[in-house]
């Protein structure tokens, strides 16, 4: 009875109990990413601010929802992506790259998430190490981040139910057109469901003619979430991978009969503590064994790599919030603390009707609620 019972919860955000925890994962997702920023200083390592960030949000999660078993932890490992590379910068402490350290001036995406019960809320925001209001960002790097925060504000009041897919992507490009800038090619926002951070529904950003042709065009629907991605670039927005060892995967549900007992032994350790969302080697018990296994598990597919890619002549900026499409309008549950006092650009958006929508609200008025319910109603009576 409980199993047909279980069966039976509805894992849409129409369930008022699962927006509860996209919204506790939220707020401790953010809580972790205002801690990370003050880190971010000239002198600093990065793996140890990576490892700090993903402490604390296993400490978040761990403070709630102890009735129940609850699954819960990380959805998304803390990275600190520098400058030219463009995510999932998360180094282990046997790696060259755990020796990083932050200058005055660079540019840092951080990216991060916490999970509760396979409800996960994304956050990613970027800092430069040094600014202040006294000293704020400029230049290309300031027109490519106003570009971002704009991008991001337009596509959260796109992405709504009956619009489409190629409009946001549409509109995104006009805004960094308008600031002299591009959006990275062909990176991605996912609908995202309970266990799922890779959902069927996606926007790509700044698309090749190849992507054009092929990408499936979808439109939003009521009661679904995403986590909208928006990552801009001062150089031309093309990507290229490097030396640098990639250190996040992610379960694929793929089976294959591993032949080597490390790769079987971190595929069991994968399944216990992440589940299907990306995780660091670095959480693993074994970091050495670890990278051994994971090569045959990427190899037949077991895993995702989340390869470490670098603009080929640029900086890249990164915002990312997590979006809720429910009845009553567009809700926000991360959102980036993105500062204008920080960042001094002269460019402006010039596009008029992607001025008019980034005046309106996400949600409509309760008074435009009550003319449609009345409206409703009125309707209703006269069938």
């Amino acid at each position: 009875m409980a199993d047909a019972q279980q069966q039976q919860v509805d894992p849409t955000i129409q369930n008022p109990d699962v927006v509860t925890k996209y919204k506790t994962a939220a707020e401790i997702s953010t809580r972790v990413l205002n801690q990370v920023i003050p880190l971010c200083v000239a002198g600093a390592k990065v793996f140890d601010i990576c490892v700090e960030g993903d402490k604390l949000i296993q400490e978040g999660t761990k403070a709630v929802y102890n009735k129940a078993k609850t699954p819960k932890g990380i959805a998304f490992p803390t990275c600190l992506s520098i400058n030219e590379c463009v995510a999932h910068f998360s180094p282990i402490e046997s790696d060259p790259e755990a020796a990083t350290v932050l200058k005055d001036g660079d540019v840092v995406k951080i990216q991060l998430g916490a999970q509760i019960d396979g409800y996960g809320s994304p956050i990613a925001h970027t800092v430069v190490v040094g600014a202040s209001a006294e000293k704020p960002i400029t230049g290309a790097v300031a027109d490519a981040m106003k570009a971002a925060h704009t991008a991001l504000e337009a596509a959260i009041r796109l992405i709504k139910p009956g619009n489409k897919n190629m409009d946001v992507t549409k509109a995104v490009t006009q805004i960094t057109d308008d600031f002299g800038v591009k959006c990275v090619e062909g990176m991605l926002t996912h609908q995202q469901e309970k266990d799922v951070v890779d959902g069927k529904k996606q926007v790509i950003l700044n698309p090749s003619e190849h992507h054009l042709r092929d990408f499936e065009r979808v439109s939003f629907a009521e009661n679904e979430v995403y986590a909208v991605d928006i990552l801009v670039s001062t150089g031309e927005g093309k990507t290229r991978q490097m030396e640098t060892r990639t250190t996040v995967y992610k379960k694929t549900g793929t089976r294959y009969q591993l032949k080597m007992a490390a790769s079987r032994q971190v595929l069991s350790e994968i399944n216990t503590k992440f589940g299907n969302f990306p995780f660091s080697l670095r959480d693993l018990d074994d970091q050495r064994k670890s990278r051994m296994g994971i090569i045959e598990c990427a190899k037949h597919q077991t895993v995702l790599p989340y390869d470490i890619l670098f603009e080929r002549d640029g900086v890249v900026v990164q915002f990312l919030a997590t979006l809720l499409l429910t009845k009553n309008g567009n809700v926000k549950v991360t959102t980036p603390p993105y500062d204008p006092a920080l960042v001094k650009s002269d460019k402006e958006l010039k596009d008029e009707e992607l001025v008019k929508l980034l005046a309106t609200p996400l949600k409509p008025s309760a008074k435009k609620n009550k003319k449609k319910k009345a409206a409703g109603e009125a309707e209703a009576a006269t069938a």
